[in-house]
């Protein structure tokens, strides 16, 4: 990602998993790129990414971020009570069952948030790109920091030498949800680390360079599944046309 001193490096970032209604994901996709853009990022957010989930056709992710929890109160406050979203939310409502499967995120060190251009979104009607990104989420208990120390002295680094170094890595943001009419998931302790990569079969070989590294083989992977809570989860995401994280 850019490093650019006006780059854009959101402080809070939501990622968002939506469950939709069956066959119904493209018409959200569509409406969103269309319509919701734009208006949230004047509104004082950055929409970071879009993504079909590989893994369920009926699963929609996606991820914004805000300069602190200040701004996103009023960032949220402005475009939910927008006209905006008067105008086109119940429609993406509509193709919804369930919308609050939400982590709220912040970097989990310094310099390893997004970092996007300020500009640069693609225009609305460009073709996805053809990449894979990939977000691993570790859940461990709360108030518990090995694992979440061995994920950030550890495993990134044997992560930056054996492949794509990640686009970020994230772990709870801990602060009261300061707009409660958008649920966050409560009581979670995870990192999150996503990557991007030119294909599916590029993030099998990474995740198996990993797996073969001595170090990440014999101590490191070792350590984190002894704290975790359970297996990590990874996200199979497919960019939209207009995601910024492709």
């Amino acid at each position: 990602m850019p490093s650019a001193d006006d780059a854009v490096r959101p402080a809070v970032i939501e990622l968002r998993q939506y469950t939709l209604r069956s066959g119904r994901r493209d018409e959200l996709v569509e409406l969103f790129d269309r319509e919701f853009v734009e208006p949230q990022e004047e509104a004082g957010m950055v929409v970071l990414g879009q993504f079909r989930d590989l893994g369920d056709p009926d699963r929609f992710v996606w991820l914004r971020g805000f300069g602190d929890m200040a701004v996103r109160h009023d960032a949220l406050t402005a475009f939910y009570g927008g006209p905006v979203w008067a105008e086109h939310g119940p429609q993406a409502n509509a193709t919804m069952l369930d919308s609050d499967d939400v982590l709220l995120l912040r970097p989990l060190s310094e310099g390893s948030g997004f970092a996007v251009p300020p500009s640069g979104r693609p225009r609305n009607g460009t073709p996805a790109p053809d990449r894979f990104v990939s977000a691993t989420v570790w859940s461990f208990p709360p108030g518990r920091h090995d694992g979440i120390a061995l994920i950030r002295d550890g495993l990134l680094p044997v992560l930056d030498k054996t492949g794509p170094a990640p686009l970020a890595a994230l772990t709870t943001e801990t602060a009261h949800n300061t707009f409660p009419r958008l649920p966050v998931r409560t009581g979670e302790n995870v990192a999150v680390v996503v990557t991007s990569y030119p294909d599916e079969s590029a993030h099998r070989q990474h995740l198996a360079e990993v797996l073969a590294h001595p170090l990440a083989r014999d101590e490191i992977l070792p350590g984190i599944e002894r704290e975790q809570t359970a297996a990590p989860r990874t996200l199979r995401l497919a960019p939209t046309g207009r995601s910024l994280i492709s």
